[in-house]
């Protein structure tokens, strides 16, 4: 009874280990974990001195550019 239960048992723990379904699912998975991690950091860096100042400029900047070409014509 023992002997058959560890033999189905390390059968199943064998097979478990080589089992590759869903790894690449996982994969993308925590890529997409750092990812979020990397912009919540870059973005939260500094307060509103930092990347959010320069993009708020930025975007400032361009509002202001397409304004005053459109308004001469």
């Amino acid at each position: 009874m023992i002997t058959k239960l560890y033999v189905k048992t390390s059968l199943f723990l064998s097979q478990f280990k080589n089992d590759q379904r869903g790894v690449t699912a996982i994969e993308y998975g925590l890529i997409g974990v750092a990812m979020a991690i990397a912009v919540s950091v870059a973005f939260s860096v500094g307060g509103d001195g930092g990347f959010l100042k320069e993009l708020k400029a930025a975007f400032a900047k361009i509002g202001t550019t397409i304004a005053t070409s459109t308004s001469g014509k």
